[in-house]
Protein backbone atom coordinates (compact mmCIF):
# COMPACT_ATOMS: atom_id res chain seq x y z
CA UNK A 1 0.00 0.00 0.00
CA UNK A 2 1.17 3.45 -0.69
CA UNK A 3 1.79 5.96 1.76
CA UNK A 4 -1.57 8.17 1.65
CA UNK A 5 0.60 11.16 3.46
CA UNK A 6 2.86 11.09 0.20
CA UNK A 7 -0.30 11.25 -2.11
CA UNK A 8 -1.92 13.99 0.61
CA UNK A 9 1.46 16.14 -0.01
CA UNK A 10 1.78 15.64 -4.32
CA UNK A 11 -0.85 13.91 -5.79
CA UNK A 12 0.45 14.88 -9.57
CA UNK A 13 3.84 13.61 -8.57
CA UNK A 14 2.24 9.78 -7.61
CA UNK A 15 -0.26 9.38 -10.29
CA UNK A 16 2.96 10.50 -12.50
CA UNK A 17 5.11 7.61 -11.82
CA UNK A 18 1.72 5.19 -11.49
CA UNK A 19 1.32 6.21 -14.89
CA UNK A 20 4.73 4.82 -15.78
CA UNK A 21 3.25 1.42 -15.18
CA UNK A 22 0.85 1.87 -18.96
CA UNK A 23 -2.01 0.67 -17.89
CA UNK A 24 -4.88 1.45 -20.08
CA UNK A 25 -7.12 1.52 -16.76
CA UNK A 26 -6.29 4.40 -14.25
CA UNK A 27 -5.26 3.10 -11.02
CA UNK A 28 -6.60 5.78 -9.44
CA UNK A 29 -10.21 7.62 -9.46
CA UNK A 30 -8.10 11.33 -8.87
CA UNK A 31 -11.60 12.79 -8.80
CA UNK A 32 -13.02 10.77 -6.07
CA UNK A 33 -9.74 10.86 -4.05
CA UNK A 34 -9.89 14.77 -4.14
CA UNK A 35 -13.11 14.64 -3.28
CA UNK A 36 -12.66 12.72 0.03
CA UNK A 37 -9.84 14.10 0.85
CA UNK A 38 -11.60 17.65 0.77
CA UNK A 39 -14.16 16.05 3.02
CA UNK A 40 -12.07 14.50 5.42
CA UNK A 41 -9.94 17.95 5.81
CA UNK A 42 -13.75 19.96 6.36
CA UNK A 43 -14.73 17.31 8.83
CA UNK A 44 -11.75 17.62 10.68
CA UNK A 45 -11.75 21.58 11.14
CA UNK A 46 -14.91 21.22 11.99
CA UNK A 47 -14.05 18.54 14.73
CA UNK A 48 -11.46 20.80 16.05
CA UNK A 49 -14.09 23.73 16.20
CA UNK A 50 -16.95 21.45 17.66
CA UNK A 51 -14.04 20.69 20.47
CA UNK A 52 -13.04 24.22 21.24
CA UNK A 53 -16.86 25.40 21.54
CA UNK A 54 -17.48 22.44 23.83
CA UNK A 55 -14.57 22.69 25.83
CA UNK A 56 -15.61 26.45 25.96
CA UNK A 57 -19.02 25.91 27.07
CA UNK A 58 -18.08 23.15 29.85
CA UNK A 59 -16.10 25.86 31.73
CA UNK A 60 -19.20 28.07 31.24
CA UNK A 61 -21.18 25.18 32.85
CA UNK A 62 -19.15 25.15 35.48
CA UNK A 63 -18.83 28.50 36.84
CA UNK A 64 -21.91 29.39 35.88
CA UNK A 65 -23.52 26.08 38.37
CA UNK A 66 -20.95 27.68 41.04
CA UNK A 67 -22.58 30.99 41.03
CA UNK A 68 -26.04 28.73 41.57
CA UNK A 69 -26.72 30.21 37.63
CA UNK A 70 -28.81 28.95 35.55
CA UNK A 71 -26.74 26.73 32.61
CA UNK A 72 -29.86 24.86 30.53
CA UNK A 73 -28.89 26.83 27.42
CA UNK A 74 -25.07 25.83 27.72
CA UNK A 75 -25.90 22.48 28.42
CA UNK A 76 -28.19 22.37 25.29
CA UNK A 77 -25.66 23.40 22.73
CA UNK A 78 -23.05 20.98 24.79
CA UNK A 79 -26.04 18.00 24.14
CA UNK A 80 -26.13 19.40 20.06
CA UNK A 81 -22.55 19.55 19.52
CA UNK A 82 -22.12 16.04 20.97
CA UNK A 83 -24.49 14.83 18.46
CA UNK A 84 -22.66 16.53 15.59
CA UNK A 85 -19.26 15.19 16.72
CA UNK A 86 -21.20 11.93 16.84
CA UNK A 87 -22.28 12.14 13.36
CA UNK A 88 -18.95 13.58 12.58
CA UNK A 89 -16.96 11.28 13.49
CA UNK A 90 -18.89 8.13 11.72
CA UNK A 91 -18.49 9.97 8.69
CA UNK A 92 -15.08 10.30 8.91
CA UNK A 93 -14.50 6.62 9.74
CA UNK A 94 -16.47 6.01 6.61
CA UNK A 95 -14.19 8.25 4.81
CA UNK A 96 -11.30 6.61 5.77
CA UNK A 97 -12.24 2.88 5.13
CA UNK A 98 -13.20 4.49 1.03
CA UNK A 99 -9.52 5.82 0.84
CA UNK A 100 -8.18 2.73 2.95
CA UNK A 101 -10.03 0.42 0.06
CA UNK A 102 -8.85 3.18 -2.81
CA UNK A 103 -5.36 2.15 -1.82
CA UNK A 104 -5.64 -1.37 -1.60
CA UNK A 105 -6.23 -1.47 -5.72
CA UNK A 106 -3.17 0.95 -6.21
CA UNK A 107 0.44 -1.08 -7.10
CA UNK A 108 3.40 0.35 -6.10
CA UNK A 109 5.55 3.39 -7.25
CA UNK A 110 8.20 1.82 -9.74
CA UNK A 111 11.90 2.90 -8.47
CA UNK A 112 13.56 5.69 -11.12
CA UNK A 113 15.89 3.63 -13.76
CA UNK A 114 13.16 1.04 -13.96
CA UNK A 115 12.76 1.04 -18.21
CA UNK A 116 9.30 2.36 -19.21
CA UNK A 117 7.32 0.45 -21.35
CA UNK A 118 3.62 -1.36 -21.68
CA UNK A 119 4.62 -4.59 -21.64
CA UNK A 120 7.75 -7.40 -21.75
CA UNK A 121 8.99 -6.16 -25.19
CA UNK A 122 10.81 -2.80 -23.30
CA UNK A 123 12.31 -5.26 -20.44
CA UNK A 124 15.81 -4.73 -20.18
CA UNK A 125 18.89 -7.69 -20.79
CA UNK A 126 21.42 -7.38 -18.36
CA UNK A 127 23.90 -10.05 -19.09
CA UNK A 128 23.85 -13.76 -19.91
CA UNK A 129 25.63 -16.71 -18.69
CA UNK A 130 26.81 -20.15 -20.27
CA UNK A 131 26.58 -20.97 -23.99
CA UNK A 132 23.39 -22.53 -25.43
CA UNK A 133 24.30 -26.00 -26.72
CA UNK A 134 24.54 -26.87 -29.89
CA UNK A 135 23.39 -30.11 -30.16
CA UNK A 136 23.68 -32.98 -33.21
CA UNK A 137 20.44 -34.04 -32.73
CA UNK A 138 17.35 -32.54 -32.89
CA UNK A 139 16.68 -31.82 -29.30
CA UNK A 140 12.77 -33.10 -28.09
CA UNK A 141 10.73 -31.24 -25.71
CA UNK A 142 10.65 -31.45 -22.08
CA UNK A 143 6.82 -33.36 -23.03
CA UNK A 144 8.34 -36.00 -25.24
CA UNK A 145 11.41 -36.71 -23.11
CA UNK A 146 9.31 -37.26 -20.06
CA UNK A 147 6.85 -40.49 -21.19
CA UNK A 148 9.73 -42.48 -20.44
CA UNK A 149 10.81 -40.68 -17.33
CA UNK A 150 7.44 -40.69 -15.37
CA UNK A 151 5.77 -37.42 -16.60
CA UNK A 152 2.54 -38.61 -16.90
CA UNK A 153 0.10 -35.53 -18.11
CA UNK A 154 -2.42 -37.79 -18.91
CA UNK A 155 -2.74 -39.42 -15.39
CA UNK A 156 -2.93 -35.61 -14.03
CA UNK A 157 -5.45 -34.39 -16.38
CA UNK A 158 -7.60 -37.55 -15.07
CA UNK A 159 -7.21 -36.79 -11.89
CA UNK A 160 -7.83 -32.95 -11.45
CA UNK A 161 -8.12 -31.49 -15.06
CA UNK A 162 -5.85 -29.72 -17.40
CA UNK A 163 -2.65 -28.15 -15.98
CA UNK A 164 -2.07 -30.70 -13.46
CA UNK A 165 0.94 -33.00 -13.64
CA UNK A 166 1.45 -36.69 -12.08
CA UNK A 167 5.03 -37.81 -11.55
CA UNK A 168 6.48 -41.37 -11.06
CA UNK A 169 9.61 -42.96 -10.98
CA UNK A 170 12.94 -41.13 -12.20
CA UNK A 171 10.66 -37.72 -12.86
CA UNK A 172 9.47 -38.04 -9.47
CA UNK A 173 12.95 -38.18 -8.25
CA UNK A 174 14.52 -35.64 -10.53
CA UNK A 175 11.68 -33.17 -9.33
CA UNK A 176 12.95 -34.15 -5.50
CA UNK A 177 15.86 -34.00 -5.87
CA UNK A 178 15.94 -30.32 -7.40
CA UNK A 179 14.42 -28.73 -4.56
CA UNK A 180 16.18 -30.77 -1.89
CA UNK A 181 19.40 -29.45 -3.87
CA UNK A 182 17.98 -25.95 -4.03
CA UNK A 183 16.82 -25.66 -0.26
CA UNK A 184 20.64 -27.10 0.49
CA UNK A 185 22.29 -24.45 -1.46
CA UNK A 186 19.86 -21.26 0.22
CA UNK A 187 20.74 -22.79 3.83
CA UNK A 188 24.38 -23.89 3.54
CA UNK A 189 25.92 -21.57 1.47
CA UNK A 190 23.19 -18.27 1.18
CA UNK A 191 22.19 -17.76 4.87
CA UNK A 192 18.84 -18.38 4.96
CA UNK A 193 16.40 -20.14 7.56
CA UNK A 194 14.41 -23.15 6.07
CA UNK A 195 10.60 -23.04 6.92
CA UNK A 196 7.64 -25.17 6.33
CA UNK A 197 4.66 -23.04 6.17
CA UNK A 198 0.71 -23.44 6.03
CA UNK A 199 -0.29 -24.21 1.84
CA UNK A 200 -3.91 -22.46 2.98
CA UNK A 201 -3.97 -18.83 4.30
CA UNK A 202 -6.69 -16.05 5.28
CA UNK A 203 -7.75 -13.61 3.62
CA UNK A 204 -5.68 -10.99 5.60
CA UNK A 205 -2.05 -12.68 4.66
CA UNK A 206 -3.09 -12.63 1.23
CA UNK A 207 -4.54 -8.46 1.39
CA UNK A 208 -0.60 -8.21 3.70
CA UNK A 209 1.74 -8.98 0.15
CA UNK A 210 -1.31 -7.65 -2.28
CA UNK A 211 -2.52 -10.74 -3.90
CA UNK A 212 -5.89 -9.83 -2.49
CA UNK A 213 -8.15 -7.75 -3.36
CA UNK A 214 -6.79 -7.36 -7.04
CA UNK A 215 -5.77 -11.04 -8.00
CA UNK A 216 -8.52 -12.94 -6.29
CA UNK A 217 -9.73 -14.59 -9.75
CA UNK A 218 -6.56 -15.88 -9.93
CA UNK A 219 -6.36 -17.71 -6.49
CA UNK A 220 -7.80 -20.65 -5.76
CA UNK A 221 -10.54 -20.42 -3.05
CA UNK A 222 -11.66 -22.54 0.42
CA UNK A 223 -14.85 -21.79 2.14
CA UNK A 224 -14.38 -23.83 5.31
CA UNK A 225 -17.57 -24.55 7.44
CA UNK A 226 -18.29 -26.51 10.37
CA UNK A 227 -18.95 -25.11 14.16
CA UNK A 228 -16.27 -22.46 13.51
CA UNK A 229 -18.05 -20.94 10.84
CA UNK A 230 -17.26 -20.18 7.38
CA UNK A 231 -13.93 -18.85 6.75
CA UNK A 232 -12.29 -17.18 3.66
CA UNK A 233 -9.45 -19.06 2.83
CA UNK A 234 -7.27 -19.20 -0.11
CA UNK A 235 -4.41 -21.48 -1.50
CA UNK A 236 -1.04 -20.09 -1.54
CA UNK A 237 0.10 -18.71 -5.17
CA UNK A 238 3.81 -18.53 -3.51
CA UNK A 239 5.59 -19.12 -0.22
CA UNK A 240 6.17 -15.74 -0.29
CA UNK A 241 3.29 -14.88 0.85
CA UNK A 242 3.28 -17.11 4.51
CA UNK A 243 6.91 -16.32 4.77
CA UNK A 244 6.72 -12.71 4.44
CA UNK A 245 3.35 -12.59 6.88
CA UNK A 246 5.56 -13.74 9.73
CA UNK A 247 6.18 -10.27 10.41
CA UNK A 248 2.58 -9.14 10.31
CA UNK A 249 1.88 -6.78 12.91
CA UNK A 250 5.06 -7.00 14.57
CA UNK A 251 7.97 -4.61 15.73
CA UNK A 252 11.30 -6.04 15.44
CA UNK A 253 14.71 -4.90 16.93
CA UNK A 254 17.08 -3.83 14.92
CA UNK A 255 19.67 -6.94 15.04
CA UNK A 256 16.80 -9.11 14.06
CA UNK A 257 17.32 -7.79 10.47
CA UNK A 258 17.63 -8.85 8.08
CA UNK A 259 15.32 -11.93 8.03
CA UNK A 260 16.40 -14.40 5.35
CA UNK A 261 13.35 -16.88 4.94
CA UNK A 262 12.91 -20.00 2.15
CA UNK A 263 10.86 -22.97 2.03
CA UNK A 264 9.69 -25.14 -0.98
CA UNK A 265 6.02 -25.37 -1.43
CA UNK A 266 3.50 -25.94 -3.73
CA UNK A 267 2.25 -23.34 -5.52
CA UNK A 268 -1.55 -23.03 -6.67
CA UNK A 269 -2.64 -20.39 -9.68
CA UNK A 270 -6.20 -20.71 -11.42
CA UNK A 271 -4.45 -18.81 -14.15
CA UNK A 272 -7.34 -16.91 -14.74
CA UNK A 273 -6.11 -14.09 -17.37
CA UNK A 274 -3.62 -16.43 -19.28
CA UNK A 275 -5.99 -18.97 -20.64
CA UNK A 276 -4.85 -20.82 -24.25
CA UNK A 277 -1.51 -19.88 -23.37
CA UNK A 278 1.66 -22.43 -23.10
CA UNK A 279 -0.67 -25.09 -22.68
CA UNK A 280 1.61 -28.13 -23.52
CA UNK A 281 3.26 -29.61 -20.97
CA UNK A 282 4.64 -27.88 -17.42
CA UNK A 283 5.44 -24.66 -18.46
CA UNK A 284 2.31 -23.08 -17.23
CA UNK A 285 0.43 -25.45 -14.39
CA UNK A 286 -2.42 -24.60 -11.95
CA UNK A 287 0.24 -26.80 -9.18
CA UNK A 288 3.50 -26.24 -9.47
CA UNK A 289 6.61 -26.42 -7.03
CA UNK A 290 9.23 -23.52 -5.59
CA UNK A 291 12.06 -23.18 -3.13
CA UNK A 292 11.21 -19.41 -2.46
CA UNK A 293 13.67 -16.67 -1.05
CA UNK A 294 12.45 -13.98 1.50
CA UNK A 295 14.37 -11.14 2.98
CA UNK A 296 13.00 -8.50 5.61
CA UNK A 297 15.41 -5.63 5.69
CA UNK A 298 15.97 -2.44 6.96
CA UNK A 299 15.57 0.28 4.08
CA UNK A 300 18.93 1.49 3.64
CA UNK A 301 19.57 -2.16 2.72
CA UNK A 302 17.19 -3.29 0.64
CA UNK A 303 18.32 -2.31 -3.09
CA UNK A 304 21.99 -4.17 -2.12
CA UNK A 305 19.74 -7.41 -0.89
CA UNK A 306 18.26 -7.09 -4.42
CA UNK A 307 21.36 -7.71 -5.84
CA UNK A 308 22.38 -10.33 -3.62
CA UNK A 309 18.84 -12.46 -4.09
CA UNK A 310 19.22 -12.06 -7.86
CA UNK A 311 22.98 -14.03 -7.55
CA UNK A 312 21.46 -16.57 -5.42
CA UNK A 313 18.79 -17.62 -7.81
CA UNK A 314 22.07 -17.63 -10.51
CA UNK A 315 23.73 -19.89 -8.12
CA UNK A 316 20.95 -22.25 -8.76
CA UNK A 317 21.49 -22.07 -12.33
CA UNK A 318 25.33 -21.97 -12.73
CA UNK A 319 25.34 -25.54 -10.59
CA UNK A 320 22.57 -26.77 -12.61
CA UNK A 321 24.24 -26.28 -15.77
CA UNK A 322 21.68 -24.13 -17.26
CA UNK A 323 22.63 -21.54 -19.74
CA UNK A 324 20.49 -18.30 -18.51
CA UNK A 325 19.94 -14.24 -18.82
CA UNK A 326 19.52 -11.95 -16.53
CA UNK A 327 16.34 -9.03 -17.60
CA UNK A 328 15.45 -5.68 -15.68
CA UNK A 329 11.59 -5.99 -15.98
CA UNK A 330 9.92 -2.91 -17.15
CA UNK A 331 7.26 -0.87 -15.49
CA UNK A 332 4.43 -1.93 -17.17
CA UNK A 333 5.94 -5.68 -16.47
CA UNK A 334 6.57 -5.57 -12.86
CA UNK A 335 4.24 -7.57 -10.57
CA UNK A 336 1.79 -5.38 -8.58
CA UNK A 337 3.71 -4.81 -5.31
CA UNK A 338 7.13 -4.23 -6.90
CA UNK A 339 9.40 -1.26 -7.15
CA UNK A 340 12.03 -3.07 -9.21
CA UNK A 341 11.97 -6.70 -10.28
CA UNK A 342 14.99 -8.52 -12.25
CA UNK A 343 13.58 -12.22 -14.10
CA UNK A 344 15.89 -14.98 -14.59
CA UNK A 345 15.04 -16.72 -18.05
CA UNK A 346 16.50 -20.00 -18.57
CA UNK A 347 17.42 -21.40 -22.24
CA UNK A 348 14.83 -23.94 -23.33
CA UNK A 349 16.31 -25.79 -26.78
CA UNK A 350 12.98 -26.83 -27.62
CA UNK A 351 11.76 -23.77 -27.81
CA UNK A 352 14.76 -21.78 -28.58
CA UNK A 353 14.44 -19.31 -26.45
CA UNK A 354 14.66 -18.18 -22.74
CA UNK A 355 11.88 -18.26 -20.71
CA UNK A 356 11.24 -16.99 -17.02
CA UNK A 357 12.47 -19.38 -13.98
CA UNK A 358 12.89 -16.73 -11.83
CA UNK A 359 11.72 -13.80 -10.05
CA UNK A 360 13.00 -11.14 -7.68
CA UNK A 361 11.52 -8.19 -6.48
CA UNK A 362 12.29 -5.55 -3.72
CA UNK A 363 8.72 -4.31 -2.83
CA UNK A 364 10.22 -1.60 -0.59
CA UNK A 365 7.89 -0.47 2.42
CA UNK A 366 4.63 -1.58 0.13
CA UNK A 367 3.82 -5.07 1.80
CA UNK A 368 5.28 -3.65 5.12
CA UNK A 369 2.23 -0.60 5.03
CA UNK A 370 -0.25 -3.66 4.42
CA UNK A 371 1.02 -5.65 7.12
CA UNK A 372 2.30 -3.33 9.50
CA UNK A 373 5.54 -4.75 9.64
CA UNK A 374 7.54 -2.33 11.47
CA UNK A 375 11.28 -2.50 13.17
CA UNK A 376 12.98 -0.42 15.85
CA UNK A 377 16.03 1.48 14.45
CA UNK A 378 19.28 2.09 15.95
CA UNK A 379 17.98 5.86 16.84
CA UNK A 380 14.92 4.09 18.54
CA UNK A 381 12.48 5.29 15.97
CA UNK A 382 9.72 2.97 15.00
CA UNK A 383 10.01 2.78 11.03
CA UNK A 384 8.56 0.22 8.16
CA UNK A 385 10.76 -2.44 6.88
CA UNK A 386 11.41 -3.23 3.04
CA UNK A 387 9.94 -6.31 1.78
CA UNK A 388 11.97 -8.73 -1.09
CA UNK A 389 11.16 -11.93 -2.55
CA UNK A 390 12.85 -14.27 -5.17
CA UNK A 391 12.18 -17.42 -6.96
CA UNK A 392 15.34 -19.30 -6.01
CA UNK A 393 14.01 -21.61 -8.13
CA UNK A 394 10.86 -22.30 -9.64
CA UNK A 395 10.98 -26.46 -9.35
CA UNK A 396 9.37 -27.97 -12.19
CA UNK A 397 10.95 -25.36 -14.72
CA UNK A 398 14.18 -26.18 -13.43
CA UNK A 399 13.10 -29.96 -14.03
CA UNK A 400 12.05 -28.83 -17.88
CA UNK A 401 15.00 -27.07 -18.47
CA UNK A 402 17.65 -30.06 -17.39
CA UNK A 403 15.76 -32.64 -19.45
CA UNK A 404 15.96 -30.28 -22.68
CA UNK A 405 19.37 -28.90 -21.75
CA UNK A 406 20.72 -32.23 -20.59
CA UNK A 407 19.06 -34.53 -22.76
CA UNK A 408 21.08 -37.37 -24.70
CA UNK A 409 20.63 -38.76 -28.45
CA UNK A 410 19.76 -41.68 -26.77
CA UNK A 411 16.80 -40.27 -24.71
CA UNK A 412 18.83 -40.23 -21.52
CA UNK A 413 19.38 -37.37 -19.52
CA UNK A 414 22.63 -36.19 -17.77
CA UNK A 415 22.57 -35.32 -14.62
CA UNK A 416 24.53 -32.42 -13.55
CA UNK A 417 27.56 -32.99 -11.19
CA UNK A 418 26.02 -30.88 -8.63
CA UNK A 419 22.65 -33.08 -8.44
CA UNK A 420 24.18 -36.45 -8.29
CA UNK A 421 24.59 -36.38 -4.58
CA UNK A 422 21.08 -36.13 -4.76
CA UNK A 423 20.44 -38.83 -7.12
CA UNK A 424 22.44 -41.53 -5.13
CA UNK A 425 25.26 -40.50 -7.72
CA UNK A 426 23.85 -41.87 -10.81
CA UNK A 427 25.10 -39.60 -13.48
CA UNK A 428 22.23 -40.54 -16.46
CA UNK A 429 18.64 -40.21 -15.35
CA UNK A 430 17.01 -43.59 -16.39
Amino acid sequence: MLDIAQLRRDLPAVIERLNRRKDPQPFLDEARFASLEAERKQLQVRTEELQARRNALSRQIGQLKGKDQDASAQMTEVGAIADEQKTGAARLETIQAELAQMLMSVPNLPQDGVPVGADESANQELRRWGTPRAFDFTPKDHVDLGGALGLEFETGARLSGSRFTFMRGPAARLHRALAQFMLDLHTREHGYTECYTPYIVNREILEGTGQLPKFKEDMFWVLRGGSEGQAEQYLISTSEISLTNTVREQILKAEQLPLKLTAHSPCFRSEAGSAGRDTRGMIRQHQFDKVEMVQIVSPERSDAALDEMVGHAEAVLRALELPYRVVLLSTGDMGFGAARTYDLEVWLPAQNTYREISSCSNCEAFQARRMQARFRNAQGRIELVHTLNGSGVAVGRALVAVLENHQQADGNIAIPTALRPYLGGAEQLM
